[in-house]
């Protein structure tokens, strides 16, 4: 295949589907992830594709809501990548994983996908992923599309999520404060509360910025059996939370 070739199918992937990893890519077109991000600076200077951490997205996808999947993608990108590594220690063969939509668990997702797991999510982006590469079998829940971060939610998520049980839910939010964990809408709140309720152990992953942050909806107080990873020194009210504070 030439350059050119290269070139242009990977550009009539991104069109087809609005935005693309690069493990995706990689695997998709056989080659190497060095030879996938050369052939994105080539399309983005071309002004055909615009580059992301982790990705691409053709140009004029990104909105600018501010959860936005796309435009999120960039933001704290080092310390999800950290978040994502240590996330993947706790993960092992043979775990029954939920995971939830948004960057920060799309990069988790990416850290775990060689691992023999079932994985249950309501996320068209992480689906997508794991489909295309992963060693994991995914299951994709039912409900109605939040567009602004890919995810799939209300009454049909919830009852499918409802019939089914994992050994951990990871999960993001929109903030942490003494109060409890919050989300940005309250529609994503009540999914993740059946994650919770579904699962025998949950982890919360949270860069430093989302640290005595409130948000719309308060997703749940803390839990003794919750676990909460983040990037910074945890304020004292995480200390005091009676959940257990791993950092990375």
């Amino acid at each position: 295949m030439t350059n050119k070739q290269r070139l242009d199918l990977i550009a009539e992937y991104i069109r087809e589907h609005k935005y693309a990893d690069l493990h995706v890519l990689a695997s998709r077109f056989e080659t190497s992830l060095s030879t996938i991000r050369r052939a994105l600076n080539e399309l983005e200077a071309a002004g055909v594709v615009r580059r992301h951490h982790g990705g691409a997205s053709l140009t004029g996808e990104a909105g600018a809501g501010g959860y936005d999947f796309i435009t999120q993608d960039d933001t704290n990108a080092p310390e999800k990548h950290r978040i994502a590594e240590r996330t993947a220690q706790l993960v092992h063969d043979g775990m029954t994983i939920m995971i939830d939509g948004g960057t920060t668990t799309y990069a988790v997702a990416k850290a775990i996908l060689n691992k023999r797991l079932i994985i249950v999510t309501n996320s068209l982006p992480i689906a997508a992923l794991l489909n295309e590469v992963s060693a994991c079998e995914t299951v994709v829940t039912g409900g109605s599309l939040y567009n602004r971060l890919g995810v799939l939610c209300g009454p049909l998520c919830e009852s499918a999520l409802g019939e089914m049980h994992a050994d951990l839910a990871i999960l993001g939010c929109a903030g942490l404060t003494a109060e409890g964990i919050w989300n940005s809408n309250a529609l994503l709140a009540s999914y993740q509360r059946k994650m919770i309720q579904r699962s025998a152990r949950t982890l919360f992953v949270a860069d430093g910025s989302k640290l005595g942050k409130r948000a719309l909806t308060l997703t749940t107080r803390h839990e003794p059996g919750f676990t909460i990873l983040t990037t910074v020194k945890p304020p004292g009210f995480l200390k005091k939370s009676g959940c257990e504070v791993l950092t990375c």
